[in-house]
């Protein structure tokens, strides 16, 4: 599953030696929905491939097929977004993020379908938008899509060569809100599908909630000392980062 490159999976960054996470760059720009600002939420739509759809500049996903090519094998559609939305609610439960199902996938800000070429387990594909400032880019769009012909189950039962599809997908919404791979295992965002464990672990927690700081009833991020320290490291980040290419970009797990 859990792949973007080699030279990737053999080095931890420095913002994942010690935390545990590692914030996904871009053409040299860490990257988040909403706010450009680390620390500060956003509210996200997504939606369902219910056609073919092409996205030539995308790295990964670029032909994102219907979502109903992966079911019928003991997967109904039901339980599909019944699994989707609860992998959702993980990431929202746990920053202050926000999704909304929306019907129409083109107007989504994140699509879910499958490979329209079927190969390796899962990716993400995510694109940003241009800006004349450095910084920190605000994702445009995010693409989710599964192997069709890949075998997926409900829960764990300790067969790791089925992955739990909402395991799967918690991982593959890491990326497409700007989460990397931190290594190999430990986290949720580790590359090695795994399950010893099926919720975020710590340092899960600390890289989403520097990009979108703690979840609150309303949605947005708490305004504690975590979050200011957050704004304090985009401030810097931003007084400090590498000119990048502003073009679409992606990452993908496989």
């Amino acid at each position: 599953m859990l792949a973007i490159s080699l030279l990737l999976m053999l080095s931890l960054p420095s913002d994942a030696s010690d935390g545990g996470y590692r914030l996904l760059e871009l053409d040299g720009h860490k990257v988040k929905w909403g706010d450009r600002r680390l620390g500060v939420g956003a509210r996200i739509s997504y939606a369902f491939a219910r056609e073919t759809l092409r996205f030539d500049e995308a790295r990964n996903c670029r032909e994102l097929a219907p979502i109903t090519t992966l079911v019928g094998k003991g997967l109904s559609m039901d339980a599909f977004t019944r699994e989707a939305a609860a992998a959702f609610r993980v990431w929202e439960q746990a920053a202050g993020l926000s999704f909304y199902e929306v019907s129409d996938a083109r107007e989504a800000d994140i699509i879910l379908g499958t490979q329209g070429e079927p190969r390796g387990k899962a990716f993400a594909n995510v694109s940003y938008a241009p800006d004349p400032k450095e910084g920190v880019r605000a994702i445009d769009r995010s693409l989710v899509c599964l192997n069709p012909n890949h075998k997926w189950k409900i829960g764990f039962d300790g067969d790791e060569d089925v992955y739990d599809i909402r395991y799967t997908l918690i991982h593959e919404i890491g990326h497409a809100i700007g989460l990397d791979h931190p290594g190999p295992s430990g986290q949720v965002m580790g590359f090695r599908y795994t399950e010893a464990f099926e919720g975020l672990q710590n340092g899960d927690l600390r890289g989403i909630r520097l990009l979108y700081g703690h979840a609150t009833d309303d949605g947005g991020p708490a305004l504690g000392p975590e979050t200011r320290l957050a704004q304090k490291q985009s401030e810097e980040y931003h007084a400090n980062s590498l000119t990048g290419r502003p073009e679409v970009s992606g990452t993908g797990a496989e």
